[in-house]
């Protein structure tokens, strides 16, 4: 055998220790050698770049990647790459112990490797940490529940034609904060006419006719006014969670709704805030939820969808 046949075959034949060649098992090392989460690399680097925002900025991973879905992972340093960052308190001095138990709880959420980037002292007994790493989950885009708006958004000026041309009378909203809630941000901006971010509140519209009562009024107040004021639709703005105190009062306020008129003469329950999820309004017993964002546009658009162009107002 010629030397350069032998060296040949010392390269590519040569079975190693476990009966595999070299260069299969080197190939196999490259390709299919499953990580911690067992994805071989090649694998995950392939849905790392296939997962690359296009043009439509959706970072939704291709098909060759999960056939037939729409698969995102989060991006940290590469595209793909499932780096995420949380910040959380512990209620523990600061301490390496307490670093620990940071890192910890981060690994218990699934993050692997967890990096503590940030710690600081909040007060007595209490530190507020930052924490840096990797998660392994997907999201299917195609199973993602969320309330899509199902009405137009309209101006003002189409607002008021609308109400003016088919109502043919104001429209009634009466507009509050209830329980202890004593912050009126949230109603102010929707309700009065200064509005939020450049946009006038629902006091603008001509047709609307908006009765504020402002913070900390009571469930019997409430409705009180509603029935004085002949409401179309009444808005509870939210902020105070505290042991989920705002789903506790939009309970009690749909069921004194619920009590005191008959389904035909019971205005429209709208309630909004940061911390409520758009999908209970049938488990809290109201017509709409708006979550953080929401524009005075939007629920004066709402207000006339689902009372006068569907119907759904009185005489």
């Amino acid at each position: 055998m010629s030397e350069r046949t032998e060296r040949s075959e010392g390269r590519e034949g040569v079975p190693g220790g476990n009966g595999m060649s070299e260069r299969t098992e080197r190939s196999e090392g490259r390709e299919g050698m499953p990580d911690r989460n067992g994805m071989s690399e090649r694998t995950e680097r392939g849905a790392g770049r296939e997962s690359m925002p296009g043009g439509n900025g959706t970072g939704v991973v291709g098909a060759g990647a999960v056939a037939g879905k729409r698969v995102v992972r989060p991006y940290g340093d590469t595209t793909g790459d499932g780096m995420v960052q949380v910040s959380f308190t512990l209620p523990v001095p600061h301490d390496k112990r307490a670093e620990g138990a940071a890192v910890q709880l981060a690994n218990r959420m699934g993050i692997d490797p967890a990096m503590l980037v940030h710690a600081k002292p909040m007060s007595d007994g209490f530190t507020f940490f930052v924490v840096y790493g990797r998660v392994n989950h997907l999201v299917d885009l195609d199973q993602v529940q969320v309330v899509e708006r199902d009405f137009p958004l309209l101006g003002a000026k189409e607002v008021n034609a609308v109400v003016k041309q088919r109502l043919r009378r104001k429209l009634s909203v009466v507009g509050a904060c209830i329980g202890t809630d004593a912050h009126t941000v949230g109603i102010d901006a929707i309700l009065n006419v200064k509005g939020i971010a450049g946009e006038k509140g629902l006091e603008y519209y001509r047709e609307l006719k908006v009765t504020n009562l402002g913070a900390q009024v009571s469930v019997p107040e409430l409705v009180e006014a509603a029935r004085r004021e002949r409401a179309d639709a009444v808005l509870v703005s939210q902020v105070v969670t505290q042991r989920d105190a705002h789903l506790h009062n939009t309970r009690e306020m749909s069921a004194a709704f619920r009590e005191a008129l008959p389904a035909g003469k019971r205005p429209l329950l709208i309630v909004g805030g940061p911390r409520f999820d758009e999908t209970m309004t049938a488990e809290l017993g109201v017509d709409r939820i708006f979550g953080r964002g929401t524009t005075p546009g939007e629920v004066a658009s709402y207000l006339v969808h689902a009372l006068v162009t569907s119907r759904k107002a009185g005489a």
